[in-house]
């Protein structure tokens, strides 16, 4: 790869994470319930993905069932994963619920050797402890009761989620193309959530769609495919300290279009969140150097 080629495959690479970046703040504004939020953002992300496979001509076979299995397993966490993360958005805002959310780096570390049956690293455990101590340090009050913490703890069971789906698909899916596996989830999770449709008042999208419109195509299939898609030029560890950068787009974002202007305590803890997301990638590229 060529240095211009280079410099390209890498604006791609931060094109992605600022558009994924977005769902912060849109989690934020759209004024629906979340479960109806997250259908519409599965139902149009798949109607996008799949008329992308064809165009690509992607093979969306399913090899074994077996495999039916793991992506549907994969779609219920990556649901679970959007649904508590909208959650922590409505709840604090978009500073804590991201960064809450950036736990799960280090929660996919202290996971893995459950489902590889590797041993753990110490380092993992300090690096735990570490991001604990952000999190002390986000909550203005450790009172079950302040909306904020119970955005925190949201965005950290979002994290778990989202750390149980990246190590189902790694163990189970990596044959699959990215893009495939994305259209798969969202497609499964828009059948899981229909009843959602009749059991919450969805009426608002009326005056909501341009929003989910963005939210779906702009975060979720543009931005997600584009990230997929650069991994074949950058190793998933380099794609992941740009991927760190997510919160910082997703705080700025939030500055400009909500108004909402970090506390000190948030740029505190946050930094040593961030500090161990980007420590745990540049430890994972030397490992596989």
């Amino acid at each position: 790869m060529n240095e211009k080629s280079h410099y390209n495959h890498l604006l791609w690479l931060t094109v992605a994470t600022v558009l994924i970046s977005t769902s912060g703040a849109l989690g934020k504004f759209i004024d629906m319930p979340t479960p109806v939020v997250i259908w519409w953002r599965s139902a149009i992300a798949g109607l996008f993905l799949v008329a992308y496979c064809r165009f690509k001509k992607v093979d969306l076979r399913i090899t074994s069932h077996k495999d039916r299995w793991t992506f549907f397993l994969a779609s219920i966490f990556m649901g679970a994963h959007w649904i508590t993360y909208f959650y922590a958005l409505k709840l604090s805002n978009v500073a804590l619920g991201m960064l809450s959310l950036f736990t799960f780096p280090v929660i996919i570390a202290l996971l893995e050797p459950i489902f590889s049956k590797t041993k753990v690293d110490v380092v993992h455990i300090l690096m735990g402890v570490i991001v604990l101590i952000g999190i002390y340090i986000l909550a203005p009050e450790f009172n079950l009761k302040s909306s904020d913490l119970q955005g925190i703890l949201l965005g950290i069971l979002s994290a778990v989620c989202y750390a149980i789906r990246i190590l189902i698909l790694k163990k189970h899916a990596t044959n699959y193309n990215g893009t495939m596996l994305m259209f798969y989830q969202v497609i499964i999770l828009s059948f899981v959530l229909l009843p959602t449709l009749f059991l919450f008042d969805g009426s608002n999208i009326k005056t909501q769609y341009p929003y989910v419109l963005l939210l779906a195509l702009m975060t979720t299939a543009v931005g997600h495919t584009l990230f997929i898609n650069s991994l074949k030029y950058f190793k998933a560890s380099t794609a992941s300290i740009i991927g760190s950068a997510q919160p910082v787009f997703g705080i700025i974002i939030a500055y400009f279009f909500l108004n909402e202007i970090p506390t000190l305590h948030t740029f505190v803890g946050g930094t040593l969140i961030l500090a161990t997301v980007f420590i745990e990638s540049v430890r994972s590229k030397k490992s596989k150097s």
